[in-house]
């Protein structure tokens, strides 16, 4: 049985702060602060060069890829982290084209990132004007998958709503259909249970600085099928997936399996706090984390629902095809999150007028949950979101 407390207070978080936006950014572990001086002071400072022989550094992609993957279903040496998930999504979607020859659209739906759908239209513009993107609604995509279609990309947990996508049952039918299947986490991986290896997935990315809590701008990382690995081409042939990278030759040879997805230098001192990060998962049980999270979700919606009637769900009411966010329609929502962070709760804005709520059981506590849903209910009811700074659109909603 997992111990949520324990968890909670590996945690820094703010004295009086109620954080339910862990989906957009983790917190800081407390132990981040320390790695990331000995990595600056006693390596890099010390060491300098020498620390990707004396400290290890060139092994931390692949290190940090074998944790997470124990978190998403992923065996051993088929995840490697580094650069952007936006990167990663470009990756794998080239990768997946070239080994579905003969088809050209990529099809997804419009509860995916919007940063997948710019990636694989600029792909896609490269690659001629035959490739094309197909976009539906979350709800209509077991039945637009067909033989017509090369590649399948969805994120399983919609960014906006919460909607989870069944991953075994759309893998099966995208495969049934002769396409290959691509998965972003970003909203999954530390959030909901995932198994990659039983949906029998061919290609998953996904981003560490939300559930994960490797902190702004930590590195995104990229699964491959191990069947698959060692027939992808990288269509980013960056120096660190070269087999050989310090022969200096000028000829790109892939590196063995998913290595050979890494692209630039990884940046060692963020990767060095992801690793820490990533401590604070030993000895969770992810289902521990679902359960935790379903009663958190559960009693927020029931007390927000209770204390409001204009705030309307637009998450799932079911739980089971949810993930570990809710989120409302209201449609003053972005002042109305304005004026919840002044009264030290953090929620989140997503245009046009969704008010997201992120539920992270290492730490977020069912007394936190119910403070934050009274507040919400008052600023909703009371219009205290009517004032002019709250009004104000800042840089990042």
């Amino acid at each position: 049985m997992t111990d949520f407390s324990n968890t909670r207070q590996q945690f820094h978080l703010p004295e009086g702060l109620v954080y339910l936006d862990g989906n957009s950014l983790g917190p800081m572990p407390k132990s981040a602060l320390a790695v990331a001086r000995r990595v600056i002071a006693d390596e890099w400072g010390e060491m300098l060069i020498g620390g990707w022989n004396k400290a290890d550094w060139m092994s931390l992609p692949m290190r940090l890829g074998d944790r997470i993957g124990r978190l998403i279903g992923a065996p051993a040496g088929s995840v490697t982290t580094g650069d952007t998930l936006s990167i990663k999504v470009y990756q794998a979607l080239a990768s997946a084209l070239e080994l579905n020859p003969g088809r050209k659209t990529v099809f997804s739906d419009n509860g995916n990132f919007p940063t997948d759908l710019y990636m694989a239209e600029g792909l896609l513009k490269s690659l001629g004007e035959d490739f094309k993107l197909k976009v539906v609604d979350p709800e209509a995509v077991a039945d637009h998958i067909d033989d017509s279609i090369a590649v399948v990309m969805l994120t399983e947990v919609d960014y906006r709503t919460g909607r989870m996508h069944d991953m075994a049952a759309i893998t099966r039918k995208a495969h049934e259909a002769g396409a290959i299947m691509i998965w972003d986490l970003a909203h999954s991986a530390g959030a909901v249970p995932v198994d990659l290896s039983a949906a029998n997935a061919d290609f998953a990315v996904g981003c560490t600085y939300k559930y994960l809590n490797g902190g702004p701008g930590a590195p995104a990382f990229i699964y491959v099928r191990p069947d698959l690995a060692d027939r992808v081409r990288p269509a980013l042939s960056g120096w660190l997936g070269h087999e050989a990278p310090f022969a200096f030759d000028l000829d790109y040879r892939p590196g063995a399996g998913v290595e050979r997805m890494r692209v630039g230098t990884p940046p060692i001192i963020q990767m060095a706090i992801l690793e820490a990060a990533l401590e604070v998962w030993e000895g969770v049980d992810m289902a521990d984390i679902r359960i935790r999270s379903i009663e958190l979700s559960q009693r927020f919606i029931e007390l927000v629902e209770a204390g409001t009637d204009k705030a309307v769900l637009v998450s799932p009411r079911d739980p089971q095809p949810r993930g570990s966010q809710v989120s409302f329609r209201f449609a003053e929502g972005y002042a109305a999150i304005q004026a919840l962070i002044a009264r030290n709760v953090v929620g989140d804005f997503r245009a046009p007028n969704i008010m997201r709520f992120g539920f992270c059981p290492l730490y977020n506590s069912l007394e936190e949950v119910e403070q934050a849903a009274g507040i919400l209910c008052e600023i909703v009811e009371t219009g205290a979101w009517n004032r002019p700074e709250f009004r104000k659109r800042q840089a990042v909603t």
